[in-house]
């Protein structure tokens, strides 16, 4: 059954990754088709990399004949992939403030699978309330207005609407206690926040784990990271890594991996999603 979540970013990507395995099975390099094509230098390497914001589905076409793409099916296919990759997202009208890397991964998001995510120091974004979130964004590395931190809660807001509905994005978030320990915001945004972290547990598609301070060091104390997980084939699982100097993609299969050994080693040492649930209740009490 096909998902009805659709993201425009994921079809770009897909697009992208076929058009460069097309070229590559002719025997062509990127400066031969440049040159049949008559475009300018580096426009075919950046639509290869996904660096596109709408794809012209006429360059699509021009690509596919040089390419000698003749199966109907394949080349209706690669067309659609086109016309869908230049719809808009919902995140669009936020995208001036937004980075090219996040703007790829909450894309992206919007149509994974499953996502697993880690956090070291505060409540993965996509588990957050609005207060608790706003309390963060005050605070942080950058000196932001009041106007953009609403604008940026909103964007927050938005993606956690993928946890509900049809077909809910299967989410696996391991927390280091540090995040439920660190007040912000006050006793009464933790309390409101510990309280959303228990309800949202409930979902059916949710699992949540807490590693206790008693663990010791653990995988996951160089830093957070999400894990991006697709139901085809063709769309390879990614990375998405945020620190202060920039957000990082990650799609190389074997570093992938890395992250993923990495994440089954921290559900390894962390609470049961049962114990985690006790534990988070016990902090709201407090």
């Amino acid at each position: 059954m096909s998902s009805p979540r659709r993201s425009p970013t994921l079809r770009r990507r897909r697009l992208s990754a076929e058009l460069r395995r097309l070229r590559r099975d002719c025997g062509l390099t990127a400066l031969d088709v440049t040159d049949r094509l008559n475009w300018a230098a580096g426009k075919l390497t950046r639509m290869e990399r996904g660096e596109w914001v709408r794809p012209n589905p006429r360059d699509v076409q021009d690509l596919l004949d040089v390419y000698g793409v003749t199966d109907q099916h394949q080349r209706e296919q690669l067309m659609a992939w086109a016309r869908e990759g230049r719809e808009r997202g919902w995140w669009h009208p936020y995208r001036d403030m937004l980075s090219e890397s996040y703007t790829t991964f909450i894309g992206l998001e919007a149509e994974t699978a499953t996502e697993r995510t880690f956090e070291l120091a505060v409540i993965p974004g996509i588990l957050q309330t609005a207060d608790y979130a706003r309390a963060l964004m005050s605070r942080g590395p950058a000196e932001i207005s009041a106007a953009e931190i609403d604008h940026r809660v909103e964007i927050r807001m938005a993606r956690q609407q993928i946890l509900t509905g049809e077909d809910p994005l299967r989410l696996w978030a391991v927390i280091d206690e540090a995040a439920l320990q660190r007040p912000a915001g006050g006793d009464v945004v933790m309390r409101a926040q510990m309280q959303h972290l228990i309800k949202v547990a409930e979902l059916p598609k949710v699992t949540l784990q807490v590693i206790p301070f008693s663990s010791g060091t653990h995988p996951g104390t160089k830093g957070p990271f999400t894990i991006l997980e697709f139901r085809e084939r063709q769309d390879p699982d990614a990375v998405y890594v945020e620190n202060v100097a920039g957000e990082l993609f990650i799609e190389e299969p074997e570093e992938v991996d890395s992250f993923r050994i990495a994440f089954e080693r921290l559900t390894a040492v962390a609470k049961s999603p049962e114990d985690t649930i006790a534990t988070i209740a016990g902090l709201a009490r407090q």
